[in-house]
């Protein structure tokens, strides 16, 4: 008689097939060709010295995009929450004081990471040791101005965590001209790589702080310590295991950030600005109305739309991916209800991805219910 109780999972029986879509939401978007290709190459081992190399042109690549020389630049074996936990968890310990600028939802997130390890809160009167900002807060569709804070926090003896996860690639960024101290990103958006791996690095001040702590980080996957020498940033000769990498996922971001080297980062920055006026001008000219008002204030890559009055949202993306197969979504956190949310970004920052974007949003308008009331 089998020791089994658990019969064969009858779904696991059948065959998966992925459905084919336009991914015009705010993340992930759709992974080319070339991309998907290299994530399908042969395993090869962890620490292999090939790994090791993939490793390297992987931090060059993060260097060339964050635009700075810092020695201390991964990328995190996780979604870019992985690494905002990252940068929270190293940078601060219990009892010191964090800033943050909340934006839409990644700042409350920022705010809820940094209460779970007993930090309290706001510059020169709770004397934080860490400011958290988001540059694109692809919740709102809001870039913010990056110019001369770090100067400030570093008068107040505090350093300066950027969250670039919607922005990088889309929007200009100089992790060292503007002195930005912590710097993070993921893989899913500009890059076009599939979610997993998130970039972050430390400029010399943030190391000064991780690396001289009294107490050990609360995540020992997330330590800094084991971390920098699994990515050979700390000068020692050998590597010690600390955990397996996503070796595939590694493939793919070390070919999204070549395709990012080739393309050019001004080059892209130029697109991005250029698709997303183009799509504006388009949902003006229909009659919708952007979310923010300030044509500066508006990030590129992800556009946020005032819902039209007297439709239900979910009515609208439902009717848009059944009829179109095309990904657009709600708001998220403080926007829900709110917006609706384009993202372009990468590949998909196109003139051709807006008009499939305005002609499904026409056909939606014709067809969903509008309430009278």
């Amino acid at each position: 008689m089998s020791s089994i109780t658990v019969p064969p999972p009858k779904c696991l029986q059948k065959t998966f097939v992925a459905p084919r879509r336009h991914m015009f939401g705010p993340g992930p978007s759709n992974v080319p060709p070339r991309i998907l290709a290299a994530g399908a190459e042969p395993i090869i081992g962890h620490m292999h010295p090939e790994m090791l190399e993939i490793m390297s042109d992987i931090k060059s690549g993060i260097q060339y995009a964050f635009q700075t020389q810092n020695n201390m630049t991964i990328a995190v074996s996780g979604t870019g929450h992985t690494a905002m936990e990252c940068a929270i968890f190293n940078a601060v310990e219990p009892g010191e004081g964090v800033l943050t600028a909340v934006n839409g939802i990644w700042g409350e997130r920022a705010a809820e990471m940094a209460e779970r390890i007993g930090c309290h809160w706001a510059l020169a009167k709770h004397k934080p040791v860490l400011f958290f900002l988001t540059h694109g807060e692809s919740s709102t569709g809001v870039v913010h101005p990056l110019d001369g804070i770090g100067d400030i926090c570093h008068k107040h003896n505090c350093l300066f965590l950027v969250d670039c996860v919607a922005s990088m690639g889309g929007a200009p960024l100089h992790m060292d001209k503007q002195g930005i101290d912590i710097l993070y990103s993921g893989s899913q958006k500009v890059l076009n790589a599939p979610p997993g791996t998130a970039p972050i690095s430390f400029s010399e001040r943030a190391c000064q702080k991780v690396f001289n702590r009294k107490t050990k980080p609360v995540s020992f996957f997330l330590d800094m310590t084991w971390l920098a020498n699994y990515w050979g940033c700390d000068g020692k000769p050998a590597r010690i295991y600390h955990h397996t990498a996503p070796v595939s996922a590694f493939y793919s971001l070390r070919e999204s950030l070549a395709i990012l080297a080739e393309q050019g980062l001004e080059n892209s920055w130029q697109r991005h600005k250029e698709v997303a006026e183009y799509f504006h001008e388009g949902l003006e000219n229909m009659g919708l109305k952007l979310f923010v008002k300030d044509k500066n204030a508006r990030l590129p890559t992800v556009t946020t739309i005032v819902a039209p009055p007297g439709y239900d949202w979910k009515e609208i993306t439902s009717y848009i991916m059944k009829n179109h197969n095309l990904e657009i979504s709600g708001g998220l956190g403080p926007s829900v209800g709110q917006v609706l949310r384009v993202g372009l970004m990468g590949g998909n920052s196109s003139k051709a991805s807006v008009d499939m974007v305005l002609e499904a949003l026409r056909d939606a308008l014709r067809y969903c219910h509008k309430s009278k009331v």
